[in-house]
């Protein structure tokens, strides 16, 4: 790749995530340019890894070369520049090294928005010590000091070790789903860890729950049960006003299939920006690029929509045809639809 080239997509990685969060990391550039994956990262935060480059689909120097043109990026914006530490989540607290070979401040840098508020400013730029991470392991397994094995593991200089012998042993599990009494029993435990799972269809570690110390749950259960419905009321006011969020996006987000397809009947517009922005769905308008409306992944919302709606792709798949074979048998008459919605 020229390095123009690469410029150019390291900036359209870099306005994405500066338009979500209105702060930049090289993490979010690398993910963005599909180099990592966010499996990657967590595997690397985990301590799982000696370096982010060993997991990366190129080199240390390509890397360099990224955060170097991220910075020119970042300095023509007038972004504010903040060394941040980067910290595994294991008992030692280690710092995590981006590559072997090279020095590791330019990568450590986030380039702040002059918008952020400094209530927001303080809270990325204060140290924050990462949650202990303990991993529920899917296959067999051997603790490397004492040959047994274990529902959880603890990752200690790169080797699993179980929690009898992480000292972890007196923690009870605490599974996720209530969300004030996992933060209160965090808040009462003077030691605790997430416990994280692989997701093998989705390719990334999911959070599953806590190992909390047994009196700290009893003081949480106790904290809750006392107020229990004034979260009630609020959980409602907070639905409500997430479902107002959504509304409004959805209605920016047709407006802007509207505008780069000017064809597009109003009601098919709406239709598709319904349903590529669906909360929890998982589709590209819950993507960082689908929430900065990236004209890119407003393009795949509607290309989706034409696959499914204008064209035998269904039809292909139901009759046994291979998913990427029944892309290509469609893709002209895809490319037809969307000449189509953008006269």
């Amino acid at each position: 790749m020229s390095k123009p080239n690469l410029a150019r997509r390291v900036a359209e990685a870099a306005e994405i995530a500066l338009t979500t969060r209105k702060y930049v990391t090289f993490i979010d550039v690398v993910t963005g340019l599909r180099w990592l994956h966010s499996r990657h990262v967590d595997t690397w935060r985990q301590g799982r890894a000696a370096t982010l480059a060993e997991l990366a689909a190129v080199d240390e120097d390509r890397l360099l070369a990224t955060a170097a043109l991220l910075k020119e990026w970042a300095l023509a914006k007038g972004l504010r520049p903040v060394d941040t530490p980067y910290v595994a989540g294991t008992r030692d607290r280690r710092e995590l090294r981006f590559t072997a070979a090279h020095g590791q401040e330019p990568f450590r840098v986030h380039w702040l928005s002059p918008d952020l508020s400094e209530a927001r400013v303080r809270r990325l730029t204060e140290a924050k010590v990462p949650d202990l991470v303990a991993v529920a392991p899917l296959d067999a397994w051997t603790c490397a000091s004492c040959g047994d094995t274990g529902p959880y593991l603890i990752v200690e200089d790169d080797s699993p070790h179980c929690l009898t012998c992480a000292d972890l042993d007196h923690l009870v599990f605490l599974p996720s789903g209530n969300a004030a009494l996992s933060r209160r029993a965090k808040q009462e435990s003077g030691l605790s860890a997430v416990v994280v799972r692989f997701n093998r269809r989705r390719k990334v570690y999911q959070r599953v729950g806590l190992l909390v110390e047994e009196g700290a749950l009893a003081a949480a259960e106790e904290r809750c049960l006392a107020d229990e419905e004034v979260r009630l009321r609020r959980r409602e006011r907070d639905r409500e006003r997430r479902a107002e969020q959504d509304v409004e996006f959805q209605a920016r987000m047709a407006a802007e299939i509207a505008r780069l397809f000017p064809g597009c009947p109003a009601e098919r517009a709406t239709e598709i920006a319904e349903h590529a922005a669906q909360r929890g769905s998982g589709r590209v308008g819950r993507s960082a690029a689908g929430r900065a409306l990236d004209e890119g992944a407003i393009t795949l919302a509607v290309i989706a929509s034409i696959r499914h709606l204008d064209t035998d792709y269904d039809r292909l798949l139901m009759s046994g045809v291979p998913r990427m074979e029944a892309r290509d048998l469609v893709r002209e008459r895809i490319e037809g639809k969307l000449e189509e919605f953008r006269r």
